[in-house]
């Protein structure tokens, strides 16, 4: 029972992980001893995170450059990671984009971008890294995947970002049928639909436009709790997935929102 909630040991990539939600799990990783890839598309910002990810938790973390909306640079990051790895104990899909427009105005480049990105770059990443979680996974000890989906995947969203959310409730459905499908090669699937975070993508959803000096109290406010989300909340669920306690959970899209959907009103 002690090591109920333990991913020390396990490797785990995280995509989108040098900032925002994907670097908070990042961070909860590394502090409970998993060696952890980074992947994002800026190489600078990479490198950069990786660096600060290590000097503040500890352990070993990997700068993993690349653009997992594309499939060319989707094999690009598998080959490397192929190259440094034999087997993948964890896959955190959390590269995500948004595209804020007026429905009349929307335009095909923000549908096209946040599709691929927010569901077609997570399955195909999935399907090119199966015989390295395949490598991990076993009866007692499944390799795990988890997708980040969104609350604004199970209720309706409040900016004008229209593709944003029916992208996520994608994600969510897309983590049921992968679960189904690989849940016999002992890799589970399931996601997690964060609620506010103060993430630079957050920021720009209200407005903010990515400023580092949001007011976040703001935001607060208008959630159950009275308090945007924390690394703890969003790495907490995440290393319970990875660990012990969540290998017979499947197919499952947790919310992590401080109530926001429990506490919708339609």
């Amino acid at each position: 029972m002690q090591d109920l909630f333990s991913i020390k040991g396990k490797t785990a990539l995280v995509t989108g992980g040098s900032r925002g939600i994907g670097e908070m799990i990042a961070g909860g990783f590394l502090a409970s001893g998993a060696r952890v890839y980074i992947s994002s598309r800026k190489v600078e910002a990479c490198d950069a995170a990786a660096e600060r990810l290590m000097k503040t938790f500890g352990g070993k973390c990997i700068s993993l450059p690349g653009n997992v909306a594309e499939l060319d640079g989707i094999s690009a990051l598998v080959e490397t990671l192929s190259g440094q790895e034999d087997k993948l104990d964890i896959l955190v899909n959390n590269a995500g984009v948004g595209w804020g427009a007026p429905l009349e105005e929307f335009p095909e480049v923000g549908w096209d971008k946040v599709m691929d990105t927010n569901v077609k770059g997570a399955f195909f990443l999935i399907q090119q890294l199966l015989p390295l979680l395949k490598a991990s996974g076993s009866a007692e000890d499944p390799a795990r995947v988890i997708n980040i989906g969104s609350i604004d995947g199970i209720v309706t969203p409040t900016f004008d970002n229209i593709s944003y959310g029916p992208s996520k409730a994608a994600v969510h459905h897309l983590t049921r049928v992968l679960a189904a499908n690989l849940v016999k090669d002992h890799i589970t699937v399931n996601a997690i639909a964060p609620g506010p975070f103060p993430t630079w993508m957050l920021s720009t959803a209200v407005g903010f436009g990515g400023a580092t000096d949001v007011d976040w109290e703001q935001v607060a406010q208008r959630n159950p709790r009275r308090r945007v989300g924390t690394l703890e909340d969003i790495a907490g669920v995440a290393i319970f997935l990875s660990s012990r306690a969540g290998a017979y959970t499947v197919g499952e899209t947790i919310t992590c929102d401080g109530g926001a959907v429990a506490s919708s009103h339609h």
